[in-house]
Protein backbone atom coordinates (compact mmCIF):
# COMPACT_ATOMS: atom_id res chain seq x y z
CA UNK A 1 0.00 0.00 0.00
CA UNK A 2 1.38 3.26 -1.16
CA UNK A 3 2.05 6.11 2.18
CA UNK A 4 3.19 9.56 1.01
CA UNK A 5 6.09 10.37 3.02
CA UNK A 6 4.89 14.28 2.02
CA UNK A 7 2.05 17.00 1.99
CA UNK A 8 3.19 17.63 -1.90
CA UNK A 9 2.71 13.92 -3.09
CA UNK A 10 -0.89 13.88 -1.10
CA UNK A 11 -1.51 17.27 -3.67
CA UNK A 12 -0.45 15.39 -6.40
CA UNK A 13 -2.45 12.49 -5.55
CA UNK A 14 -5.14 14.76 -5.23
CA UNK A 15 -4.25 17.12 -8.25
CA UNK A 16 -4.24 13.73 -10.54
CA UNK A 17 -7.67 12.47 -9.08
CA UNK A 18 -9.17 15.72 -9.95
CA UNK A 19 -8.12 16.38 -13.32
CA UNK A 20 -9.19 12.11 -14.48
CA UNK A 21 -12.14 12.62 -12.83
CA UNK A 22 -13.36 16.09 -14.67
CA UNK A 23 -11.96 15.05 -17.84
CA UNK A 24 -14.05 11.55 -17.33
CA UNK A 25 -17.06 13.74 -16.70
CA UNK A 26 -16.50 15.79 -19.82
CA UNK A 27 -16.20 18.96 -17.05
CA UNK A 28 -14.01 22.15 -17.57
CA UNK A 29 -12.79 23.74 -14.80
CA UNK A 30 -15.37 26.68 -14.53
CA UNK A 31 -18.11 23.93 -14.98
CA UNK A 32 -16.66 22.29 -12.00
CA UNK A 33 -16.13 24.90 -10.28
CA UNK A 34 -19.85 26.33 -10.69
CA UNK A 35 -21.09 23.16 -9.38
CA UNK A 36 -18.67 22.86 -6.64
CA UNK A 37 -19.38 26.33 -5.45
CA UNK A 38 -15.36 27.63 -5.90
CA UNK A 39 -13.70 29.55 -7.76
CA UNK A 40 -12.48 28.41 -11.44
CA UNK A 41 -8.71 29.75 -10.28
CA UNK A 42 -9.08 27.48 -6.93
CA UNK A 43 -9.93 24.24 -9.46
CA UNK A 44 -7.18 25.13 -11.42
CA UNK A 45 -4.29 25.97 -8.54
CA UNK A 46 -5.52 22.52 -6.74
CA UNK A 47 -5.12 20.89 -10.08
CA UNK A 48 -1.47 22.36 -10.60
CA UNK A 49 -0.56 21.28 -6.99
CA UNK A 50 0.09 25.12 -5.64
CA UNK A 51 -2.94 25.20 -3.05
CA UNK A 52 -4.04 23.01 0.02
CA UNK A 53 -7.31 22.19 0.10
CA UNK A 54 -8.70 21.72 3.40
CA UNK A 55 -11.33 19.27 4.12
CA UNK A 56 -14.54 21.25 3.18
CA UNK A 57 -13.50 22.25 -0.02
CA UNK A 58 -12.43 18.03 -0.77
CA UNK A 59 -15.85 17.56 0.33
CA UNK A 60 -17.46 20.54 -2.14
CA UNK A 61 -15.42 18.93 -5.25
CA UNK A 62 -16.31 15.27 -4.62
CA UNK A 63 -19.90 16.16 -3.60
CA UNK A 64 -19.40 18.31 -7.49
CA UNK A 65 -17.72 15.13 -9.20
CA UNK A 66 -20.39 12.26 -7.39
CA UNK A 67 -17.58 10.73 -5.77
CA UNK A 68 -16.56 10.08 -1.97
CA UNK A 69 -14.21 12.38 -0.79
CA UNK A 70 -11.64 9.43 0.11
CA UNK A 71 -11.39 8.79 -4.29
CA UNK A 72 -9.82 12.03 -4.34
CA UNK A 73 -7.21 10.97 -2.11
CA UNK A 74 -6.38 7.37 -3.62
CA UNK A 75 -2.91 6.65 -5.21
Amino acid sequence: MFKPTSEAELRAMVAKNLRALRALRTMSQEDLAAVAGVHRTFVSQVERELKNVSIDSLRKLANALSVDVHVLLQP
